[in-house]
């Protein structure tokens, strides 16, 4: 999920009373009392940002506060290890009567929930929530400021991935390099990360959900109101299916579809994309200055015509490092997540054609959350580690292929141009098994939620959003537009609505569709 700072809209209003901490209910199970009624102690957020844009966003935003409340590492066994999960919140400011907490997660898997609630504050539709909720954003277990934190990768092992364009290769010994990779990079995940193969197997959905149970009693709120984006609506609808007699209000932008498993995901994606692709071509084509030429039909061939050459030949930054394949790609795919990026693409394709790989590499870092001191958040290691144990790994080399080669033929931007091979990736070599497998959730009891979902969304397809307001017996609430999420992000319909729903608890009608201006 991007999101972008604003600061316009109604003035803060200072707060009508000191904001005050709710006692914690201590309505869990006996045997985790000491998580579900501790003490919440608020304080500074310095050191609570990974990233340059988490540090941006929590110097503008105001009235900030943070802490670190207990969890069990196991929920089996919680007398053993405690893990600490980072909470933000600004506190309601009034005026009118306080409803309690928002909860904020912002997807990935990986992305840091603090850094997010802190820009998202800066929105004018959260200062009208800010009214009647503290925003309150969580890193989930393994992320950012939370303890401990999963570390696979340094940061100079992530930046020679990068430069490696060994996985495009599709010959036997190209597979079996890449396999020996994965296989390495699954051994340093559990080498690195405190608690090692115990912790990893224990920080997928169904552990966030628990611990978004006790930081929701912790705090004091006797049922959930929350907000997930992308990877965060599968979040909400675990802890829908486990808690849904827990549950306030719940609004589920960009969703991801609970009965798909990994392989249809990524192909479902790969649609997304290169629709997206498709939509960027036609913008593009209409400009002098079009990077892909003037036609439309040819574009596909133009881009690959650019990028591919880089698998042999990289460009050479000014910054020491190389312009690889996959780093223009990572930057082509960065770019089509949010129409307003497009302007940046066509001119760093227009650069590549020139010889020079600045603009798509400053791409590619922003999606890979590369810090200007060449520092990474812990986003891309929590990606793997997440996707590992959520959903079983795929293991057979054949489906792979045959996965890579449906991927290709619905997103051919992304075709590289080599022999097909699929290879198994880290998940066939996780030292955890995984904790969860694609299912219909039983969410019997549950209230109505709002699940929002974009025609033109390349990352989690508009026919996801469909399947899961279904799945959930919610609402459904579709925007006409070409962009990853929306809510909060100056929208007015889908913004209104969603506040609405938020506050009120007031559904949209059925079938209301949003569109831009």
């Amino acid at each position: 999920m991007s999101l972008v700072a604003c600061t316009d809209g109604e003035p803060e209003r200072p707060p009508t009373q000191p904001p005050q901490t709710p006692k914690p209910l201590a309505d869990g199970p006996s045997e985790l009392a000491e998580f579900y009624g501790q003490r919440v102690r608020w304080g500074s957020c310095d050191g609570y940002a990974s990233s340059d844009l988490g540090e941006q966003a929590m110097r503008v935003a105001s009235n900030l506060q943070c802490t670190r409340l207990k969890v069990p590492l196991d929920y089996e066994d919680p007398d053993g290890p405690t893990v600490q999960i980072a909470v933000l919140r600004k506190p309601a400011q009034g005026p009118g009567k306080r409803i309690g907490s928002l909860f904020i997660n912002p997807g990935g898997p990986g992305a840091s929930g603090v850094e997010a609630a802190a820009a998202l504050t800066l929105s004018p539709t959260m200062t009208k929530l800010a009214t009647r909720f503290d925003i309150v954003g969580f890193d989930p277990r393994g992320i950012g400021a939370s303890r401990p934190q999963v570390t696979c990768y340094t940061p100079e092992e992530r930046d020679a991935d990068r430069a490696d364009d060994g996985e495009v290769d599709g010959s036997k010994s190209g597979v079996a390099a890449a396999e020996r990779e994965s296989r390495d990079f699954a051994r340093k995940c559990a080498q690195r990360t405190e608690h090692g193969a115990e912790f990893l197997e224990n920080l997928g959905s169904r552990d966030v959900a628990r611990d978004m149970d006790v930081m929701r009693s912790a705090l004091g709120d006797e049922k959930l109101t929350y907000l997930g984006y992308s990877y965060g609506t599968r979040i909400g609808y675990t802890y829908a299916e486990a808690f849904p007699d827990k549950v306030r209000a719940m609004v589920l932008d960009g969703a991801l579809d609970p009965e798909q498993d990994a392989v249809e995901s990524l192909v479902e994606q790969g649609v997304g994309f290169g629709k997206a692709f498709t939509e960027f071509a036609r913008w593009c084509v209409k400009r002098p200055d079009c990077a892909l030429g003037r036609s439309a039909p040819l574009a596909v061939r133009a881009y690959q015509d650019l990028v591919r050459p880089l698998i042999e030949r990289k460009i050479d930054l000014e910054d020491g490092r190389k312009l690889s394949y996959e780093d223009a790609t990572t930057a082509t795919v960065q770019a089509l997540y949010s129409q307003s990026m497009w302007e940046e693409l066509n001119a760093g394709l227009n650069d590549l054609e020139r010889g020079r790989g600045e603009r798509l590499m400053a791409l590619a870092d922003q999606y890979m959350e590369r810090n200007s001191d060449g520092t990474y958040s812990s986003t891309q290691d929590m990606l793997v580690a997440v996707r590992c144990v959520d959903d079983p790994p795929v293991t057979s080399r054949a489906e792979l292929t045959e996965a890579q080669r449906r991927f290709v033929k619905v997103a051919p931007f992304l075709d590289p141009g080599t022999p097909i091979a699929g290879f198994r990736d880290a998940c066939a070599f996780w030292p955890a098994k995984s904790t969860g497998e694609p299912h219909l959730p039983d969410v019997k009891g549950l209230p109505p939620v709002l699940v929002i979902s974009t025609t033109g969304d390349p990352a989690t397809p508009y026919q996801a959003g469909v399947q899961l307001a279904k799945a959930l017996n919610g609402r459904l609430l579709t925007y006409e537009g070409n962009q990853h999420t929306v809510f909060g992000q100056g929208v007015r319909c889908v913004d209104d609505a969603g506040v609405a729903y938020l506050i009120n608890r007031a559904l949209p009608d059925e079938g209301t569709r949003c569109k831009s201006g």
